[in-house]
């Protein structure tokens, strides 16, 4: 009878733990509003009289594998080994790990603890009388007394107001956020390889530009040696050839500094010693831009992994709020215990020996001199905070987007007249040439000539580099084709193991 009783008495009390605890106090979350845009100013001008057109909106074209629009082999093969060995994409992933976990851990409390144990004690106690030595019984006021025991404990504290509830609503927005930072994370370091990549190619360009330059320095020189080795030129002409020629050595070699840095980079980006890792000179590297396709604005904050991270936290935030209000209201706890408990072995384990208890415990906090109400508040501006933070990162997206839709505009624009610029400095290198092997101008007019195109040569290699450049940023601040519907869900962070299966077929 009285194990049907304490059947009974911890069934009722569970009901009612059941019955309260759809509860939940705690605003409800809404997403913050973040400013309209209707279109791009750069989309609605279009580039007029540039000749630059955006390609049509069609993000099916802009995946995860983003880098193969530019069709560069080597570029492929360095990207795939940002995803399996960047040590930072290692580190956020692991973070995601944790934050997964805490989500777990979080939703543990829903469920009553149980304890079991055994124990042996051997004690010995005063029995109130005294017998003296030599009386024969002496050693029996200190008995030695033994208890077995082997108790069962289980203890429930009902979500009654919806306190766990908004603990696992928050961790799983956390874990969220970092899926969104591990995805940021993936796309910086390969745009970040991308930019590095160009930079390294272009001053390979630079290079092959001033060999070239300096082949065509000696031959100036030789012909300045030969025309005053037969007394029509000047020495003047020959030292200048000279230190013309010698420059442009200079700067050659100096270039060799920059690209191995850009080397360097690109090996820590691939996680792999900057000893041991290079990347040969092509002959030529003529790579085309893109069309990168760019969706609607209202669409930008879904495919942008930092923004989404960003939404996640002020969830995250607003589930607090709720956590710390259900500290107002009165906490259940029910303990139950049972278990078996005798002074002999033989008789431990007998169904006589057992013992239970059972008991609910309430309790409120009467005075706490403002605390609960200071938390509230604190997680209230913390909501207030992680919002204005979103609506800035929402800011920054769109002012990114724009920053380089313009800039490839106007590149395009400039790349043309810097191409004019070479064509002319070319002609104007001809025309010296010829009007010193006449002896109508001094060899300081050629030298001033090579000068000019050299630099402007320069110039059109710097712009069609800064050109990839912009165009990897701009899918970059696209979102490099990531969507928000790719965070991962609460069934998928519940079980981490699709997670996990999901970050090794990426790697």
């Amino acid at each position: 009878m009285k194990s049907r009783a304490f059947t009974g008495a911890l069934g009722t009390l569970g009901a009612l733990g059941a019955l309260v605890a759809g509860c939940t106090v705690g605003p409800d979350y809404h997403r913050p509003q973040t400013p309209q845009v209707p279109a791009y100013k750069e989309v609605a001008g279009q580039g007029a009289g540039s000749g630059w057109e955006l390609a049509r909106p069609g993000d099916a074209t802009l995946r995860g594998r983003w880098w193969e629009v530019f069709a560069d082999r080597q570029l492929d093969a360095l990207e795939e080994q940002v995803e399996v060995s960047n040590q930072n994409i290692a580190a956020a992933f692991a973070s995601f790990i944790q934050a997964r976990a805490l989500v777990r851990q979080a939703q543990a409390q829903y469920y009553p603890t149980l304890t079991a144990g055994a124990g042996l004690t051997l004690s010995r106690q005063y029995l109130g009388t005294f017998l003296p030595a030599g009386s024969g019984g002496g050693s029996t006021s200190f008995p030695t007394l033994t208890d077995f025991s082997l108790p069962f404990d289980a203890s429930w504290t009902p979500d009654l107001w919806g306190r766990v509830r908004n603990l696992v609503k928050g961790n799983i927005a956390a874990a969220q956020a970092s899926a969104a930072d591990l995805a940021n994370t993936r796309l910086t370091a390969q745009a970040e390889l991308a930019v590095d990549y160009f930079q390294l190619r272009s001053q390979d360009e630079q290079i092959k530009l001033y060999r070239d330059t300096a082949e065509a320095y000696r031959e100036s020189l030789q012909f300045a040696r030969a025309q005053y080795e037969t007394g029509i030129g000047a020495d003047e002409a020959v030292a200048q050839a000279e230190v013309q020629l010698q420059n442009a050595e200079t700067q050659a070699t100096n270039l060799g500094i920059a690209r191995a840095q850009y080397e360097h980079a690109i090996a820590l980006l691939v996680g792999k010693p900057a000893s041991v890792f290079s990347i040969a000179a092509v002959p030529a590297f003529d790579i085309k831009v893109p069309q990168v396709p760019v969706s609607v604005p209202s669409r930008l904050l879904e495919r942008r992994p930092d923004v989404a991270a960003d939404e996640r936290l002020v969830a995250q935030a607003n589930a607090q709020i709720g956590q710390a209000e259900a500290a107002y209201f009165p906490t259940l706890t029910l303990s139950a215990s049972g278990g078996f408990d005798s002074s002999t072995l033989a008789d431990w384990l007998k169904w006589p020996s057992r013992v239970w208890s059972l008991g609910p415990q309430v309790s409120e906090t009467i005075f706490d001199a403002g605390l609960r109400s200071a938390t509230v508040a604190q997680y209230r501006a913390a909501e207030e905070q992680a919002a204005a933070t979103y609506r800035q990162a929402a800011l920054t997206a769109f002012q990114q987007v724009e920053d380089n839709l313009a800039g490839l505009r106007i590149l395009m624009l400039e790349i043309k007249q810097q191409d004019d610029a070479v064509n002319s400095s070319q002609r104007y290198v001809n025309i010296a040439k010829d009007r010193y092997k006449l002896g109508l101008d001094p060899y300081l007019d050629v030298m001033t000539a090579q000068t000019t195109l050299l630099s402007n040569q320069q110039n059109a290699i710097s712009l069609r580099q800064q050109q990839l450049v912009d165009c990897v940023q701009l899918i970059e601040a696209l979102g490099g084709g990531w969507d928000a519907s790719q965070l991962p869900g609460k069934a998928d962070i519940s079980d981490g193991r699709a997670i996990a299966a999901q970050n090794e077929t990426k790697q």
